[in-house]
């Protein structure tokens, strides 16, 4: 026969146990599983789409993204050339933050929740700002950007 004493302990596991999978992952709480991220460009007015399929039409403009993933923005203006540029995610100083606060309060079931749901991540670069430049200009800027190559290999030591 269960005496009182066994099944007030019992009670007391269940809540206890109960408790501990009720609380969410300390970075999911503090930072969330998305952030707002920002394309600025030079000049303004450029569109922007994303390959998790985002878009604005006019720039600067702020999206609201998942933390966990990465993804490709391309910049395009008429009269311009169009650019693509590679957005990370990994994990940062707050995701750090948030996954230490599990090791301390919320255990593996805290740090599974934050890695999964990409709470302890940033996107960067964030904000991403960009320079757009007209065909002759981009022509101009690798051609002084090869010379500048030549030149730093001619400068390099022999080896």
């Amino acid at each position: 026969m269960i005496s009182i004493r066994n099944a007030r302990l019992g009670v007391r596991a269940l809540a206890l146990v109960g408790v501990a999978l009720s609380l969410p992952a300390c970075a999911t709480i503090t930072r969330g599983s998305s952030q707002e991220f920002t394309v600025e460009s030079t000049p303004p007015g450029a569109r922007v789409s994303t390959s998790n399929g985002f878009q604005c039409d006019a720039t600067p403009c702020t999206f609201r993204m998942p933390r966990k993933d990465a993804f490709r923005a391309t910049v395009s203006m008429n009269g311009y050339v169009t650019q693509d540029h590679q957005i990370s995610s990994g994990i940062s100083g707050g995701g750090a933050a948030g996954m230490a606060g599990n090791v301390i309060f919320g255990g593996v079931i805290g740090a599974v929740v934050d890695g999964t749901s990409g709470a302890m991540n940033d996107l960067t670069p964030n904000p991403l700002v960009v320079i757009l430049r007209t065909p002759e200009e981009e022509r101009a800027w690798q051609a002084d950007a090869a010379e500048r190559a030549r030149q730093a290999a001619a400068a390099a030591p022999a080896q």
